[in-house]
C-alpha cells in the first residue's frame, strides 16, 4: 500500500493508459482479424453449398429424365400387351370355331377326331397352348 499513499506521477499514469491502449488495440486487431477469417469461412461455406445445390439439381434433372424414359417404356409396353392379349383372344376364338367345326365333322360325318380343350385365357393365361418359342430382348429394354 506504499502506492496508495505516494502520490502517481503523470508519466506512471500515461504509462499505464498506454499500455491499456496498447492492449485494447491488440485485442481490436485480433477481433479484426478474427470476425474476417469468420467471414471467409462462411463464405467459403456458401460457395460449397451452392455448388452441392447445383450438382443435386443435376443428378434430380438426370433421374427425372430416366423416370419419364422409363414411363414412356412402360406405357408402350402395356400397349403392346394389350394389342397381343387382344390377338390371343381373337386365336382363342378362331380355334373354338374351328374345334366346333371339329364337333359337327365329327357328330355329322362319322369321324373320329382328337379335339384339344381350350383353357380359359382370361381365366389361367399361363396354359395357353402354344409351341415353346425363344423370348428375344436386347439390352435397351433393360435400360432404366
Amino acid at each position: 500500500m506504499a502506492s496508495a499513499q505516494r502520490p502517481a506521477s503523470s508519466s506512471d499514469s500515461d504509462r499505464r493508459y498506454a499500455n491499456i491502449d496498447e492492449r485494447k488495440r491488440k485485442r481490436m486487431l485480433s477481433n479484426r482479424e478474427s470476425a474476417r477469417r469468420s467471414r471467409m469461412r462462411k463464405q467459403k461455406q456458401l460457395g460449397d453449398l451452392a455448388e452441392e445445390v447445383s450438382t443435386l439439381q443435376k443428378e434430380n434433372s438426370q433421374i427425372s429424365e430416366r423416370i419419364s424414359a422409363a414411363a414412356q417404356r412402360y406405357i408402350e409396353m402395356q400397349s403392346a400387351n394389350n394389342v397381343l392379349r387382344a390377338q390371343a383372344m381373337e386365336l382363342t376364338d378362331r380355334l373354338r370355331s374351328l374345334n366346333s367345326v371339329l364337333h359337327i365333322m365329327e357328330e355329322v360325318g362319322g369321324y373320329d377326331v382328337v379335339i384339344p380343350e381350350i383353357p380359359d385365357p382370361l381365366l389361367e393365361p399361363w396354359q395357353l397352348p402354344c409351341l415353346i418359342q425363344p423370348i428375344f430382348a436386347s439390352v435397351d429394354m433393360l435400360e432404366y
